[in-house]
């Protein structure tokens, strides 16, 4: 397996220039706007609001520090990935509605770009698209349905398409390789510059961003905290994976970690056996989910699921220290792509992902409250926030537009299970995932077992 892995902190984390401080929440105030979480749902919503409206009082409130949660610790794919199918969401609110939701997500990889290019943040944004290798038979099956799927949708080639052995190859050399789906609709990004950067933006706006408040209740017109109380007309949940930790949301996202690690930085020879010459992010076909990319300073970052879920819906700095997790995915690694065998992996650290208990995320404000949220991203949210960020906006300042009118807005997933159900559930659908992979290279037919659960998870 070569060099041992070595325990740190996050990459990005490591490669991030020097943060800026935001002095914590001196005491009792009030604003127009409180926005709960300085991830990038929070981040977002509060830069859309301070272009749009200057004149609005904002204030935006983190228990640790700006981009300290999954914003800052994932594994860079700003992507047009949606939780929910297009088949879910036309449950939600119709064909034509699931088609504009789509649209809206490609549209929003290309905004978080703009944004980032307009206020000089250097997010090392590389819009390569996503490789997904089919490394089986089982996997080409379901290559084959992704592709019809699309098709029956009206998504042309421009969208999704299916490549050959060596097509595939061309992008990245994986062992054992079939054939490929390539999307365009992906930039690989460094999460905590761009981070970051929009907290320096809002706060050159005006927004009041406090670092070192922990929230513990929100209800209407009120935010409650340590160290003082926030009255505000609105108020924005911008929690997602510390979502647990409010008072009366224990059940309402289920935080699931998710690891990653990442190797030192790569020779030429070695990206030349290897591929992903556009920084493409890559993945592949198999149900327990991987991904990875290329860095801008050409090391591999590789992350996939598999941490348990802890009971009680507990978030915890060791919950984020899973070594047999960590010696897992430098396998699958290795097994992917032999030639890093005796690379060094120099980082591993993870982070809590939100998962509302139907795997569909939604935005929503309460006009009768005042109270708004977003979240439930399962992973996805990277790009996912940036639309919600601006449907926030369009949601507070009552403007009805065609974000407004999304099948996710205003949806509201049911409540998990009380412990301990939500624990039994949870862990068991990630061993049926690992199981419905070993299932399919033993039978080389598209697993049974994950037909059963696809409906739970977003089918």
């Amino acid at each position: 397996m070569g060099c041992a892995l070595r325990h740190s902190g996050s990459l990005w984390a490591d490669t991030a220039p020097a943060a800026a401080t935001y002095a914590a929440l001196p005491g009792d105030t009030s604003v127009d706007v409180a926005v709960v979480g300085a991830g990038f749902t929070g981040l977002w919503t509060a830069y859309y609001l301070a272009r749009t409206d200057p004149s609005l009082r904002i204030a935006v409130l983190e228990a640790d520090t700006v981009g300290f949660g999954a914003s800052g610790r994932n594994g860079g794919w700003c992507s047009a990935l949606f939780p929910a199918s297009l088949d879910k969401l036309a449950r939600l609110g119709g064909h034509d509605a699931a088609l504009a939701l789509d649209t809206a997500m490609r549209e929003a990889v290309d905004e978080v770009a703009r944004v980032a290019e307009d206020e000089g943040i250097d997010a090392q944004l590389a819009k390569g698209g996503t490789i997904a290798l089919v490394r089986n038979r089982a996997q080409l099956a379901r290559a084959r349905d992704e592709v019809d799927h699309a098709r029956r949708w009206g998504l042309g080639e421009e969208r999704l398409r299916l490549l050959d052995a060596t097509g595939a190859c061309e992008r990245l050399a994986g062992t054992r390789t079939l054939a490929g789906l390539y999307t365009p609709d992906c930039a690989a990004i460094h999460p905590l510059r761009l981070a970051r950067g929009l907290a320096a933006a809002v706060a050159a706006r005006g927004v009041r961003v406090h670092e070192h408040t922990r929230v513990t209740r929100i209800s209407p017109g009120r935010v409650d905290t340590a160290a003082g109380t926030v009255r505000a007309g609105t108020v924005v949940r911008a929690t997602e994976g510390y979502t647990a930790g409010l008072v009366g949301e224990r059940r309402t996202l289920a935080p699931v970690y998710s690891l990653v690690i990442a190797t030192e930085p790569l020779s030429a020879e070695t990206w030349a056996q290897i591929g992903l010459a556009r920084r493409e992010t890559f993945t592949d076909l198999r149900h327990l989910i991987i991904y990875g990319q290329r860095t801008a300073d050409d090391r591999l970052v590789f992350g996939g699921r598999g941490a348990p879920y802890h009971f009680g819906s507990r978030v915890s700095p060791g919950f984020e220290h899973e070594g047999s997790v960590f010696a897992a995915l430098r396998a699958t690694l290795v097994d992917l792509l032999p030639v890093l065998h005796d690379v060094r992996v120099t980082h591993t650290w993870g982070g809590a992902l939100g998962i509302p208990r139907d795997w569909c995320a939604s935005v929503g404000l309460d006009r009768a409250t005042g109270l708004g949220w977003a979240g439930g991203y399962v992973g996805d949210g990277v790009t996912t926030t940036n639309l919600a960020g601006r449907t926030l906006r369009d949601l507070i300042l009552e403007r009805d537009t065609a974000l407004t009118t999304l099948p996710w807005v205003g949806h509201r997933s049911r409540r998990w299970e009380p412990e301990p159900l939500r624990w039994l559930g949870i862990n068991t659908g990630l061993r049926a995932m690992a199981f419905a992979d070993a299932e399919e290279r033993l039978t080389r037919r598209p697993s049974v077992v994950a037909r059963a659960v696809q409906p739970l998870i977003g089918g």
